[in-house]
């Protein structure tokens, strides 16, 4: 009898007996060892990659709209109300990981912190630590927080590029607040995007269990490696179903650098619109290659347009990664910086070409005011930058428009219309009625004020 068959008959004959055994002692009759080799279990290699994994959990003071009346002290007075605080707290939870013990640097995602008043992180020894906001990527979704680097034990970071589908995952998390808690599975597809949920996407598809709580953990191979930070689950049915998303990390690192240097990511323009190559354009353009992105739009004086790319062309490859649909080529754009060299080859028709284009600044979103409202002739209205309160900004300014004659000046940042909070441009275009009168909430420095313009 071979040893294949032996070893076969010896695990029935356990399962025999762990079957047939009174429940209390089935532990103690389960063996550690089969035929002189021990069973197989991820015990060993969690040890070492469970003290890297943190809790976070965050509290955020959030400002409570209240009805005009009540702010009325007489009419408080008249109908005995007690005056109640116009902020409420916000608490959330989440997951980090130590990437680094001796500066104390822990990796998470950015909603997972976002706009957080107080950051706690918890640590599987149970030690509480305050950390400090090093830099967030919203559109990446990761972030990078530091508390005091004593004791800690930071994780492996293995290439992701060489994982394949089928590869064992284990994801390690803080999920519904219940504490570090493992889950296990496979990798189930590479280079997912497209899905809507951060600005770049390229995702690791596993099926090990990741729940609301787990954003911002560990996805880890059988060594203990970090191979991706667990962000986002597709649950239609609002549990798990088995299809999770991590962001790889030879997409954090590069960032990671960024944020760690700067407090943000910076990112340049090449100046391409793109969509995926489909059937019909192929036949349209009547290719011979059937993958890339198809330039559909050039900005006027890009760094595309000054390269000589032009509408149809299809990009292959872009800094020696191949490129097969419009989100590989924002993703490898998207962690470059201004001045830095991007080489493209493209096909025109089907002949080849090469050319490389220096990334340029991105230039913010802007409106004439005057398209929103009559009365705002005369001003630029742009975007605020990161650095600036949240709002939109009243770039350029004529000194002979009634804007300035009712006070507006340059530099000056919209924060609300018609009581309505504005972050940005598109909030702004839904609640001005350019037909009545506009009052605006400006922000000027330390002080506010409204402005009526009627």
């Amino acid at each position: 009898m071979n040893t294949v068959l032996i070893k076969n008959l010896l695990v029935r004959s356990v399962f025999s007996i762990c079957l047939s055994t009174p429940l209390p002692l089935l532990a103690a009759g389960l063996p550690a060892f089969m035929d002189g080799q021990p069973l197989p279990s991820l015990a060993p290699m969690l040890e070492h990659s469970m003290p890297a994994v943190v809790n976070i959990s965050t509290s955020t003071n959030i400002q409570v709209n209240e009805n005009p009346l009540m702010q009325d002290p007489y009419f408080r007075q008249f109908f005995n109300v007690p005056k109640q605080s116009r902020q409420q707290q916000k608490n959330s939870l989440g997951s980090g990981v130590i990437i680094d013990s001796q500066q104390g640097l822990v990796l998470t995602n950015n909603h997972v912190i976002d706009k957080a008043d107080k950051i706690l992180v918890t640590l599987n020894d149970g030690r509480q630590l305050n950390a400090e906001l090093m830099g967030t990527d919203p559109e990446a979704d990761i972030a990078i927080i530091k508390i005091p680097a004593e004791k800690l034990t930071q994780i492996p970071i293995a290439d992701s590029s060489l994982l394949r589908v089928g590869d064992f995952v284990v994801a390690i998390g803080n999920p519904f607040g219940l504490g570090q808690t493992v889950t296990s599975g496979i990798v189930s597809a590479l280079g997912r995007s497209g899905l809507g949920i951060e600005g770049y996407e390229d995702f690791i598809q596993t099926d090990a269990s990741i729940n609301p709580g787990n954003s911002g953990g560990a996805l880890v191979n059988l060594r203990g490696e970090l191979i991706g930070m667990n962000t986002a689950i597709l649950a239609p049915t609002g549990g798990n179903v088995g299809i999770g998303f991590a962001i790889p990390t030879n997409m954090i690192m590069p960032i990671k650098e960024l944020l760690v240097k700067h407090g943000e990511v910076k990112r340049g323009l090449l100046g391409v619109t793109t969509q995926d190559l489909t059937p019909d354009l192929v036949k349209a353009f009547n290719l011979d290659n059937k993958q890339g992105a198809a330039i559909s739009r050039i900005e006027v004086h890009s760094p595309a347009a000054e390269a000589g790319l032009e509408p149809g062309d299809i990009i292959v490859n872009a800094n020696g990664k191949a490129v097969k649909s419009s989100q590989d080529i924002r993703n490898i754009v998207g962690l470059l910086q201004i001045g830095d060299r991007v080489n493209i080859d493209y096909f025109r028709g089907n002949e080849k070409q090469s050319v490389v284009a220096t990334i340029g600044k991105q230039a913010l979103p802007q409106i004439e005011g005057e398209k929103l409202h009559r009365l705002l002739k005369g001003t630029l209205l742009t975007a605020t930058q990161k650095d600036q309160i949240e709002g939109v900004l009243i770039d350029k300014i004529q000194s002979s428009s009634y804007a300035w004659r009712v006070g507006l000046r340059p530099a000056d940042i919209i924060v609300s219309a018609n009581r309505y909070r504005t972050n940005n441009l598109d909030e702004l275009k839904k609640v001005v009625d350019p037909n009545n009168a506009l009052l605006i909430n400006i922000q000027r420095g330390q002080e506010g004020f409204f402005v009526v313009l009627r």
